[in-house]
């Protein structure tokens, strides 16, 4: 980058990426949104990360090879890709080599399955003391399940959130996108940070032991907490919500409206807006617990009332009467919403190998007001970067030591 440029806040951050699918490339590519440099080591031998032949979609490249599948893009820019089999002597000995210039080591194999080739946390920390090596496991280094593979589908299935997402009838449903991975990958991410910042204090590394299930589980949230203070055990109530009423989605004339009272002032200003007002005065309905006690008679009602109502009068109303209401997009009104637009949703990449010379990728939602996130790099080809990685390490920390 120019000498312009403003800096990252974690440049000079070296960071050993050993994972693939989604939990641990978002982690790493959130830290290489912060400005870290992030080497993604990748075994030529099966292609790659399994995500680059997830598709179609794929990037059109001009050579006409299919490697950048939508999904793999989702998770992988700013990073360097390095190509190494560490089964083999030589691979496993250019990752030690990296490891031994690294501040963090992320990776996503089965427990114990890193003991072989040297790349196990008990080697690296011990060579190592102020490493941050973070393991991700389905679920975790203990437990009896330790040795089982996890995926997203089963973190949700077992961790509970599918038994709470769907209608109230029929089959559970699992979340639209793998957001066990995702929420993995940002516990990942909080948690390297904290070790890095105990690592600066007191020069000591850890081993950081995260589980997709265990996080599965802690962000269960309220329905968590609301089993364990009552004993009852929730249920799936389609797009309703177990403490606040009302608070769903609504069939209007031309489609369908969201609408999120959240406390009994919002209630009487709903109910005035819509021509309702009786029901703001009806003993049912004045207090939230009231509502939730009589949630199906509310619902009723208000469904009646609004199946005759254009969504834009509803908006309208509500807007103007500050309760809070909004519109279903779709994946496409969302990514060309005159919002999306101005905070910046969408990132363009230059890419001279794609079609039109761009990769288009999703935004970091941080607004940094010192140290803004950056698209340095586009999501690579495998081991596009692997000439001189060794050198360019050096490089990156001989600038960290430069201004240190």
């Amino acid at each position: 980058m120019a000498g312009s440029d403003p800096a990252g806040a974690l440049d000079g951050l070296v960071v050993l990426d050993l994972s693939r699918i989604l939990a641990g490339p978002t982690a790493t590519q959130l830290l290489g949104d912060l400005g870290a440099t992030v080497i993604k080591i990748e075994n030529p031998a099966t292609g790659g990360d399994d995500t680059r032949s997830w598709g179609p979609p794929f990037a059109r490249t001009t050579d006409g090879r299919s490697d950048l599948s939508a999904y793999f893009m989702a998770a992988n820019r700013n990073k360097l890709s390095v190509a190494a089999d560490i089964s083999t002597s030589e691979g496993a000995a250019l990752v030690r080599r990296i490891a031994d210039q690294a501040d963090v080591v992320i990776e996503n194999f089965k427990p114990g399955g890193l003991e072989k080739y040297g790349l196990d946390h008990a080697t690296l920390c011990a060579a190592r003391p102020d490493l941050v090596y973070c393991s991700i496991s389905g679920f975790g280094q203990t437990g009896p399940n330790r040795d089982r593979p996890g995926y997203d589908l089963m973190a949700q299935g077992y961790g509970g959130i599918m038994s709470l997402t769907g209608p109230a009838a029929g089959a559970p449903h699992k979340v639209g996108v793998g957001i066990a991975d995702v929420m993995c990958g940002m516990y990942a991410c909080v948690g390297i940070l904290a070790a890095l910042r105990h690592r600066d204090a007191t020069g000591e590394g850890q081993h950081i032991d995260l589980a997709l299930v265990d996080t599965q589980i802690a962000w269960l949230i309220n329905e968590g907490t609301n089993y364990l203070t009552s004993g009852v055990e929730p249920v799936r109530r389609g797009n309703a919500h177990p403490n606040i009423c009302p608070y769903d989605v609504f069939a209007c004339s031309d489609g369908h409206v969201i609408i999120a009272v959240g406390n009994d002032g919002q209630f009487r200003r709903f109910a005035k807006a819509l021509g309702m007002a009786e029901l703001a005065a009806d003993s049912r309905f004045v207090t939230n617990p009231d509502r939730l006690r009589h949630r199906e008679a509310l619902s009723d009602m208000i469904s009646k009332a609004l199946s005759g109502m254009p969504k834009r009068l509803i908006m309208e109303r509500l807007t103007a009467a500050k309760v809070p209401a909004g519109p279903i997009h779709t994946v496409a009104e969302a990514l060309r919403s005159d919002q999306a637009a101005a905070r910046g949703a969408i990132a363009h990449i230059p890419r001279d190998d794609v079609e039109g010379g761009r990769l288009q990728v999703l935004g970091n939602p941080l607004k940094f007001s010192r140290t803004p996130v950056r698209m340095r790099y586009a999501p690579p080809r495998l081991g596009q970067d692997g000439d001189g990685i060794l050198c360019r390490l050096r490089d990156v920390l001989a600038g960290r030591d430069s201004k240190g």
